[in-house]
C-alpha cells in the first residue's frame, strides 16, 4: 500500500468518477486539507457479511491515520439501518457494542451529540424514531451572548426508505428541511429561520449532528453556518461520519485519533475521506471518545487509543437478516 502526506493527493472513490488530483497550492487556495487514504477491503471480515455490506480499512503512516468505513447497500431487502436510542433506565447511555448486540445486528456506530454532564442523558439535536420526534432540532445557539438561528445537518430516512442528508429544524411533531443552512458567521447571526421556504421532511427516523461535510459530491463543510465556531468541534479529533453515495448506499466511517498511530482529523480532512469512500452527501456525527465501529460483535477501532468504549445515547445500527 502506498502512503503519502499532503502533496499531489489522489483519491480512489470505489470505482466511481470521483477521483481527483489536487496539489498543495490548490489545497491552500481552497483552505482544504486533503488526505490520501488507499482503502483496502477487509476480506476476513467481509466473508461473514452479506454481499451488500463491505468493510474497508485505510492507513496513512505519514500523518499518521487509521480509519475504517462500511458501505451498506440500503436497497437490499435483507439489510436495514435504523437509529437506536439507549433504553438504559438509569442514564440512557450504553456502549456501541451493547447497541450491536441486538438480534441481527451486523454493523453499529455511535450516533449524535448528547449531554455527558446530565443524568439521564439528553440528546443534543434532532432525534426521530418511527416518525415521532423524540428530541427537537437545535433551534438556536448562543456564542458570546449573541444568539444565532441554527439549521444543523441531519441524516434521515424518508417514507419509502430513501436516505437523505439535509439541514433541518422541527416544530413539535413536524420536521422541516432546507437545501442550505443559514448563513451565520462569527459575530454576524443570520436572520431568523425562513419557515416559508422550508419543506416538510417526512422522515421515519432521523439523527441530527453536524456539520455537513459534502453536498452533491463537493466538499462543503458548513461549520460556521451551523454555528460550530467557538466550540472544539472543528479541531482535530477521532471522528465518526455518515453519508450516501449516488446509488443510495450508506457510508459509515470511523477515524481513530489521539494516539501515536492515528492523530485524528479535522472536518475538512474528514470530508475528503468521506469523498474518497464514495459519499456525495455526508455529515459529521459525534466523535472524540464516542467514536466506535462494531462489526459482527467485534470492535474494529481503538477508541481514544484503548479498548474501553464510551457509553453513548444514540447509534446507527444495521441489521443483516
Amino acid at each position: 500500500m502506498r502512503r503519502t502526506g499532503y502533496c499531489h493527493l489522489r483519491f480512489a472513490a470505489l470505482g466511481t468518477a470521483l477521483g481527483a488530483l489536487m496539489g498543495c497550492d490548490a489545497a491552500a487556495r481552497t483552505g482544504l486539507a486533503a488526505v490520501l487514504m488507499e482503502w483496502v477491503p477487509l476480506d476476513s471480515v467481509n466473508a461473514a457479511l452479506p454481499a451488500g455490506v463491505r468493510v474497508h480499512a485505510g492507513v496513512n503512516d505519514s500523518i499518521p491515520l487509521r480509519a475504517w468505513y462500511v458501505s451498506i447497500d440500503e436497497p437490499d431487502p435483507v439489510i436495514a439501518t435504523r437509529v437506536r436510542v439507549s433504553d438504559d433506565s438509569a442514564d440512557r447511555r450504553e456502549t456501541v457494542s451493547s447497541f450491536a448486540a441486538e438480534p441481527g445486528a451486523c454493523v453499529a456506530v455511535n450516533g449524535g451529540y448528547f449531554s455527558m454532564d446530565r443524568t439521564p442523558a439528553v440528546h443534543g439535536g434532532l432525534l426521530v424514531l418511527e416518525g415521532r420526534v423524540l428530541a427537537p432540532a437545535t433551534a438556536s445557539v448562543t456564542r458570546d451572548s449573541v444568539s444565532y438561528p441554527a439549521t444543523r445537518a441531519a441524516l434521515g430516512w424518508v417514507k419509502g426508505g430513501a436516505m437523505e442528508v439535509r439541514w433541518a429544524s422541527s416544530r413539535r411533531d413536524s420536521v422541516v428541511a432546507w437545501d442550505a443552512p443559514r448563513l451565520n458567521r462569527p459575530g454576524m447571526p443570520a436572520p431568523g429561520l425562513p419557515w416559508d421556504s422550508a419543506r416538510p421532511w417526512a422522515v421515519e427516523q432521523a439523527l441530527g449532528a453536524g456539520p455537513a461535510l459534502l453536498r452533491d459530491g463537493v466538499v462543503r463543510v458548513t461549520a460556521d453556518q451551523e454555528v460550530f465556531f467557538g466550540s472544539s468541534i472543528p479541531a482535530v479529533h477521532p471522528r465518526t461520519a455518515a453519508g450516501r453515495t449516488t446509488d443510495g448506499k450508506l457510508i459509515l466511517m470511523v477515524v481513530d485519533g489521539r494516539q501515536p498511530l492515528s492523530r485524528g482529523v479535522n472536518l475538512e480532512e474528514l470530508a475528503w475521506l468521506m469523498r474518497s469512500a464514495g459519499a456525495v452527501d455526508a455529515l459529521n456525527l459525534d466523535g472524540g471518545g464516542s467514536s466506535a465501529l462494531v462489526v459482527n460483535g467485534v470492535l474494529l477501532n481503538r477508541p481514544t487509543g484503548g479498548s474501553v468504549e464510551r457509553e453513548v445515547m444514540s447509534a446507527l445500527v444495521t441489521t443483516c437478516w
